[in-house]
């Protein structure tokens, strides 16, 4: 690491560019979401054919992170993630110039693309400018734009498909991503010189160095339990504001103001408080992170159930900032166990498999599944389903344990 990124102020200013970019990735992610009905209503779409535009994005956003990935450790992160940011701002905005359903699609499938690029490489970009036991809180940081961008994507959707429609929803929140991909296109490796020197012979990862994952079991359960995870909380996160508009008969425009709200309040919360409990419980042993990521999955089980249960529009909005709250425990501390368990030369790669199995047995197919189910029994029966998920996810968790310290001593191997 060069003197310019020794000192503090380079890495928080890093953080911090990547922090926005990240909202803007989730921004750009979720206002499909806030705008579904607008969108069902338009084209005449069923439950099934809208949820795989959530479907759809995904699917192309896992299959591209394997080569991205490997991209991503052989050459420069921060031309990909830069290229990225500015392809998914782009097909953001032609969202909101498609003349039918297909056109749509098509344009999701390539924010996909961008957000893988961006996805494989920015947290072990980040990890590299902090120390390793501060990973947790710094992770933390960075993810809180789940929550948040989230949160926004959410009100920004409801309110511009409100009064503007929907298609201007895509055009305005797609706009600032093309700024930003330029701020990080000058952004300095934290390995300075290093990453620009000749590589010495087998530094460079090949694309067979993916079968090592299959070998290390702390990073096979950790990816298992963020895909339990995934597939609940990708399924809630694309239902609910249609859940709240159908069930307790909210416009667009309120129920994704209240849902954002309760996203980015526990949100903030429960990842901040996920970060540093893991941090302090990591101090004491090498199953801390994993601790508090199973036993905010346990505690979120029965408040999941009765936010979704709940006759009324408060007890389900109360019930469901705490279930957030709980959920949004494992974020820094579950992608922190990745970066711990993975060689140095090799993150980038972990994230692209990671993201690959996350996604693919995820939040591609929980939308498309979770709408057949309510074609079929009702949106509530559908929504369901997911605190089974969300007990998966706790069970792994405990498993992963029983390996995290041989494999965390074998990553720091030379």
């Amino acid at each position: 690491m060069t003197n310019s990124t020794r000192s503090s102020a380079y890495p928080r200013y890093a953080l911090t560019l990547l922090l926005a970019v990240n909202l803007l990735n989730y921004i750009d992610r979720q206002v499909l979401y806030a705008v579904f009905p607008l969108i069902k209503a338009d084209f005449g779409l069923s439950d099934t054919a809208l949820g795989f535009l959530g479907s759809a994005f995904m699917i192309c956003y896992m299959c591209s992170a394997p080569l991205l990935g490997w991209i991503g450790d052989r050459g420069n992160r921060v031309r990909l993630a830069s290229c990225g940011i500015a392809l998914w701002s782009l097909a953001t905005a032609l969202s909101g110039i498609a003349p039918g359903y297909r056109s749509l699609l098509a344009a999701r499938t390539v924010v996909g693309i961008g957000e893988a690029s961006f996805g494989t490489v920015s947290p072990g970009l980040i990890s590299d400018f902090f120390h390793k036991e501060r990973r947790g809180r710094v992770l933390s940081y960075f993810y809180l734009a789940i929550p948040v961008g989230s949160a926004v994507g959410y009100l920004l959707g409801g309110i511009l498909g409100f009064h503007y429609g929907w298609k201007a929803a895509f055009l305005i929140v797609g706009a600032p991503g093309l700024l930003v991909a330029a701020a990080v296109w000058h952004l300095r490796d934290p390995k300075g010189k290093a990453a620009a020197a000749p590589e010495q012979p087998g530094t460079k990862p090949s694309l067979a160095a993916y079968a090592s994952f299959l070998k290390n079991r702390s990073f096979i359960c950790n990816t298992l339990a963020m895909t339990a995870m995934t597939f609940a909380i990708g399924g809630l996160a694309q239902w609910m504001p249609t859940f709240l508009y159908r069930i307790h008969g909210l416009d667009v425009a309120r129920g994704n103001t209240l849902f954002g709200a309760v996203t980015v309040l526990a949100g903030i919360t429960g990842t901040l408080s996920g970060g540093w409990l893991g941090d302090r419980l990591q101090r004491r042993g090498p199953t801390g992170y994993l601790l508090v990521s199973a036993w905010g999955f346990m505690a979120g089980i029965p408040i999941a159930v009765f936010a979704i249960a709940s006759p009324s529009l408060a007890g389900c909005l109360t019930a469901a900032f705490f279930a957030e709250f709980f959920l949004f425990f494992n974020t820094g501390p579950l992608n922190t166990v990745i970066v711990n368990v993975s060689p140095a030369n090799r993150r980038a790669m972990a994230f692209a498999v990671n993201i690959f199995f996350i996604h693919a047995l995820g939040d591609a197919i929980s939308p498309t599944l979770l709408g057949w189910f309510s074609d079929r029994w009702g949106l509530r029966s559908a929504l369901l389903t997911t605190p089974v998920a969300i007990a998966a996810a706790a069970g792994f968790c405990f498993l992963c344990t029983r390996f995290i310290r041989d494999d965390t001593e074998r990553a720091d191997m030379p």
